[in-house]
Protein backbone atom coordinates (compact mmCIF):
# COMPACT_ATOMS: atom_id res chain seq x y z
CA UNK A 1 0.00 0.00 0.00
CA UNK A 2 1.40 3.39 -0.99
CA UNK A 3 2.20 5.84 1.82
CA UNK A 4 -0.59 8.32 2.55
CA UNK A 5 -0.31 11.60 4.46
CA UNK A 6 -2.22 14.81 5.10
CA UNK A 7 -0.51 18.14 4.44
CA UNK A 8 -2.02 21.46 5.50
CA UNK A 9 -3.60 23.28 2.56
CA UNK A 10 -1.31 25.81 0.88
CA UNK A 11 -1.28 28.21 -2.03
CA UNK A 12 0.01 25.64 -4.53
CA UNK A 13 -3.14 23.50 -4.03
CA UNK A 14 -5.48 25.59 -6.22
CA UNK A 15 -4.98 23.23 -9.23
CA UNK A 16 -6.24 20.36 -7.07
CA UNK A 17 -9.61 22.12 -6.67
CA UNK A 18 -9.81 22.70 -10.42
CA UNK A 19 -9.06 19.03 -11.13
CA UNK A 20 -11.89 18.01 -8.81
CA UNK A 21 -14.37 20.44 -10.39
CA UNK A 22 -15.63 18.10 -13.12
CA UNK A 23 -19.12 16.78 -13.82
CA UNK A 24 -17.98 13.32 -12.72
CA UNK A 25 -16.46 14.54 -9.45
CA UNK A 26 -19.33 16.89 -8.54
CA UNK A 27 -22.31 14.77 -9.62
CA UNK A 28 -23.26 14.21 -5.94
CA UNK A 29 -22.86 17.93 -5.14
CA UNK A 30 -25.28 19.41 -7.68
CA UNK A 31 -22.54 20.01 -10.26
CA UNK A 32 -19.35 22.01 -10.73
CA UNK A 33 -18.56 25.44 -9.38
CA UNK A 34 -17.54 28.44 -11.46
CA UNK A 35 -13.87 29.42 -11.68
CA UNK A 36 -14.67 32.34 -9.37
CA UNK A 37 -16.26 30.01 -6.80
CA UNK A 38 -13.19 27.75 -6.96
CA UNK A 39 -10.89 30.75 -6.39
CA UNK A 40 -13.09 31.83 -3.44
CA UNK A 41 -12.98 28.29 -1.97
CA UNK A 42 -9.18 28.24 -2.23
CA UNK A 43 -8.92 31.66 -0.55
CA UNK A 44 -11.23 30.44 2.25
CA UNK A 45 -9.08 27.36 2.82
CA UNK A 46 -6.00 29.57 3.14
CA UNK A 47 -7.82 31.94 5.54
CA UNK A 48 -8.97 28.98 7.64
CA UNK A 49 -5.38 27.97 8.22
CA UNK A 50 -4.64 31.41 9.66
CA UNK A 51 -7.86 31.88 11.66
CA UNK A 52 -8.09 28.35 13.07
CA UNK A 53 -11.82 28.11 12.30
CA UNK A 54 -11.16 25.04 10.15
CA UNK A 55 -8.35 22.70 9.13
CA UNK A 56 -8.06 21.81 5.47
CA UNK A 57 -5.57 19.32 4.07
CA UNK A 58 -4.32 18.00 0.77
CA UNK A 59 -4.29 14.21 0.70
CA UNK A 60 -0.90 12.98 -0.46
CA UNK A 61 -0.53 9.49 -1.90
CA UNK A 62 3.11 8.59 -2.38
CA UNK A 63 3.83 12.35 -1.94
CA UNK A 64 1.45 13.38 -4.79
CA UNK A 65 -1.73 15.42 -4.11
CA UNK A 66 -4.75 13.25 -4.94
CA UNK A 67 -7.52 14.85 -2.93
CA UNK A 68 -8.60 16.97 -0.02
CA UNK A 69 -10.10 16.43 3.41
CA UNK A 70 -10.86 18.86 6.18
CA UNK A 71 -13.08 19.85 9.07
CA UNK A 72 -14.74 23.06 10.13
CA UNK A 73 -17.00 24.43 12.85
CA UNK A 74 -20.73 23.86 12.53
CA UNK A 75 -23.75 24.57 14.69
CA UNK A 76 -25.98 21.57 14.05
CA UNK A 77 -29.11 20.48 15.93
CA UNK A 78 -28.33 22.98 18.71
CA UNK A 79 -24.82 21.57 19.20
CA UNK A 80 -21.35 22.74 18.30
CA UNK A 81 -19.77 20.02 16.16
CA UNK A 82 -17.09 19.61 13.53
CA UNK A 83 -18.22 18.91 9.96
CA UNK A 84 -15.98 17.01 7.56
CA UNK A 85 -15.86 16.52 3.83
CA UNK A 86 -13.42 15.09 1.29
CA UNK A 87 -12.75 14.27 -2.32
CA UNK A 88 -10.34 11.90 -4.02
CA UNK A 89 -9.38 12.28 -7.69
CA UNK A 90 -10.45 9.42 -10.02
CA UNK A 91 -6.94 8.03 -10.50
CA UNK A 92 -6.65 7.41 -6.74
CA UNK A 93 -10.15 6.06 -6.13
CA UNK A 94 -10.64 2.42 -5.22
CA UNK A 95 -7.48 2.33 -3.09
CA UNK A 96 -9.11 3.20 0.28
CA UNK A 97 -7.54 6.68 0.07
CA UNK A 98 -10.63 8.46 1.46
CA UNK A 99 -10.97 5.98 4.33
CA UNK A 100 -7.29 6.22 5.23
CA UNK A 101 -7.35 10.03 4.99
CA UNK A 102 -10.46 10.20 7.17
CA UNK A 103 -8.76 8.06 9.84
CA UNK A 104 -5.81 10.48 9.86
CA UNK A 105 -8.23 13.41 10.03
CA UNK A 106 -10.06 11.89 13.01
CA UNK A 107 -6.72 11.62 14.82
CA UNK A 108 -6.10 15.32 14.04
CA UNK A 109 -9.57 16.32 15.28
CA UNK A 110 -8.99 14.46 18.55
CA UNK A 111 -5.73 16.40 19.05
CA UNK A 112 -7.38 19.76 18.26
CA UNK A 113 -7.40 22.09 21.25
CA UNK A 114 -11.03 23.13 20.63
CA UNK A 115 -12.90 20.11 21.97
CA UNK A 116 -16.22 19.12 20.43
CA UNK A 117 -18.00 15.85 21.02
CA UNK A 118 -18.94 14.97 17.42
CA UNK A 119 -17.69 14.97 13.86
CA UNK A 120 -20.46 14.95 11.24
CA UNK A 121 -20.53 14.22 7.51
CA UNK A 122 -23.30 14.75 4.97
CA UNK A 123 -22.72 12.72 1.79
CA UNK A 124 -25.50 12.57 -0.77
CA UNK A 125 -27.81 9.58 -0.36
CA UNK A 126 -26.86 8.77 -3.97
CA UNK A 127 -23.13 8.54 -3.20
CA UNK A 128 -22.48 4.94 -2.10
CA UNK A 129 -18.67 5.27 -1.88
CA UNK A 130 -18.75 8.25 0.52
CA UNK A 131 -21.47 6.65 2.63
CA UNK A 132 -19.37 3.48 2.81
CA UNK A 133 -16.36 5.54 3.96
CA UNK A 134 -18.46 6.95 6.80
CA UNK A 135 -19.71 3.50 7.80
CA UNK A 136 -16.23 1.95 7.77
CA UNK A 137 -14.79 4.87 9.76
CA UNK A 138 -17.22 4.25 12.59
CA UNK A 139 -19.76 7.00 11.93
CA UNK A 140 -23.38 6.28 12.84
CA UNK A 141 -26.13 7.02 10.31
CA UNK A 142 -28.69 9.07 12.23
CA UNK A 143 -31.05 10.48 9.56
CA UNK A 144 -31.45 11.86 6.07
CA UNK A 145 -32.45 15.38 5.15
CA UNK A 146 -32.95 17.56 2.10
CA UNK A 147 -31.18 20.92 1.94
CA UNK A 148 -30.46 23.54 -0.70
CA UNK A 149 -26.85 23.20 -1.87
CA UNK A 150 -25.35 25.05 -4.84
CA UNK A 151 -28.79 26.36 -5.76
CA UNK A 152 -30.64 23.03 -5.88
CA UNK A 153 -32.10 20.48 -3.50
CA UNK A 154 -29.72 17.80 -2.28
CA UNK A 155 -30.75 14.86 -0.10
CA UNK A 156 -27.97 13.80 2.24
CA UNK A 157 -27.37 11.20 4.89
CA UNK A 158 -26.46 12.54 8.33
CA UNK A 159 -23.51 10.60 9.75
CA UNK A 160 -22.16 11.26 13.27
CA UNK A 161 -18.82 10.15 14.74
CA UNK A 162 -18.62 10.20 18.55
CA UNK A 163 -15.33 11.86 19.45
CA UNK A 164 -15.83 11.02 23.14
CA UNK A 165 -15.74 7.25 22.52
CA UNK A 166 -12.43 5.44 23.02
CA UNK A 167 -10.42 5.28 19.78
CA UNK A 168 -10.71 1.52 19.41
CA UNK A 169 -14.52 1.65 19.82
CA UNK A 170 -15.03 3.26 16.42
Amino acid sequence: MEPLALRPWHDDDLPLLHRANTLEMTSHLNGPETDEQIADRHARYLRYAKSGEARMFAILLDSKPVGSVGYWRLRWKDRDVWETGWFVLPEAQGQRVAARALALLIDDVRRHPERRDSLVAFPSVDNPPSNAVCRRAGFELTASSTETFRGAELTVNEWVYDLTAPRDAA
